[in-house]
């Protein structure tokens, strides 16, 4: 068991993070098999618009996602662009989910592709969690032909990193007695929080892997990384008490559009806003939601990304007031750029009353007894 530095003790989790192989790109390759083996991407084209998801043929050349179309097809000349199909793979991640709550019915999703599954009490009343993700990855593989990657360990924020450990087709048990030692040897970019701009501040620093970033006390990191330094204090040391929910609270919904070429007026502009409007209200009509909060997109030809946003005293959802607000706020000041993509998302949601943020306890990682992962 754990002792915590709190009166009370926590019970040990078994938590599972299962991570889908290139889901768009591999949902492609499955239903077209003349694809299998190339470089593809899914989203974007030669020209315009941005990649959503790559094959691992075409992430040996540096294609990822997110990035633009014309330096995918610079880096890999071979690139095949798809269009993306997400009724197809809302389908799919249908299938995978339904395979989830064979296991537990505490499952929270994070995308399509990705979710945690707390183990701990299983329906199946099965005590390995290495077990359980052994057998979800080969139920998965069975019902869609699709492959899944999976990390097993105590906590939500261990769990995420090991799954992409043993990237494609894999998966990493961190037991609580190796999770020290595998934080410790992780190059501190592989820490989820920690991007490429702390990353070049932690190496200005010194800091290169988490052994080096367990060496510092709270107090510097507060002082070089703000509230953020708290985090990374509590990350490396394996404390991360989130539970593992099965609602998430949506936060925002949003459409938007690349355009076939760029567009320089506002006029032009105002009729992609009653496009996006369009695809937006019936997003928020599929979810049962409104929202308080609107907010405009625009990216610009030199892919710098400006928005602008407004909140109301009252909810909205319907076409005509996104389309006026919207409107609104695209005169609200000049172009700075010929814009290249549009988008439209409202946020501030009736989702229901917030439910008190969970307090994150001081838990130091001890081991007493072994419970077999």
């Amino acid at each position: 068991m754990y002792f915590y530095t709190m009166e009370e003790q926590l019970p040990l989790r078994k938590i599972i993070h299962v991570d889908m192989d290139a889901f768009y790109a591999s949902v492609e390759q499955l239903d077209n098999p003349q694809l299998r083996g190339l470089p593809i991407a899914v989203g974007g084209s030669e020209s315009r618009g941005v990649v959503a998801a790559a094959s691992y043929e075409a992430r040996k050349f540096g294609v990822r996602s997110a990035m633009s179309g014309s330096i995918a097809k610079r880096n890999c000349p071979e690139l095949i662009f798809v269009k993306t199909r997400f009724d197809r793979y809302r389908e799919i991640s249908k299938q995978i989910r339904k395979i989830f709550f064979e296991y537990t019915d505490l499952v929270e999703p994070l995308s399509l592709d990705e979710a945690y599954l707390d183990v701990t009490h299983n329906k199946k009343g099965m005590f390995s969690a290495t077990k359980i993700a052994e057998e979800i990855r080969q139920s998965i593989f069975d019902t869609t032909g699709l492959t899944a990657s999976a990390g097993i360990s105590i906590n939500k924020f261990v769990a995420k990193i090991a799954s992409d450990y043993n990237k494609p087709n894999g998966q990493k048990t961190v037991p609580p007695e190796e999770v020290l030692r595998f934080l410790e040897q992780l190059d501190i970019r592989k820490y989820h929080g920690i991007g490429k701009v702390t990353s070049k501040k932690m190496y200005s620093l010194g800091i290169f892997t988490g052994k080096e970033l367990r060496e510092k006390e709270l107090e510097y990191l507060i002082t070089h990384f703000g509230k953020a330094g708290a985090y990374y204090y509590k990350a490396v040391r394996g404390i991360h008490t989130s539970q593992v929910r099965s609602s998430r609270i949506q936060k925002s919904v949003g459409a938007e559009r690349t355009f076939a070429e760029n567009l320089t007026s506002e006029l032009f502009l105002e009729k992609k806003i009653q496009v996006v409007a369009s695809e937006l209200v019936t997003r928020i009509s599929n979810r049962k939601v409104s929202g308080k909060t609107l907010t405009l997109k625009l990216k610009y030809s030199d892919f710098t990304i400006q928005t602008r946003s407004k909140t109301l005293p009252f909810y909205i959802s319907e076409k005509s007031m996104i389309v006026e607000y919207a409107t609104q706020l695209l005169y609200q000041e000049k172009l700075q750029n010929s814009v290249r993509l549009l988008g439209v998302s409202i946020s501030n949601l009736n989702t229901g009353p917030k439910k008190e943020k969970q307090k994150e306890e001081e838990i130091p990682l001890q081991v007493q007894l072994e419970l077999p992962f």
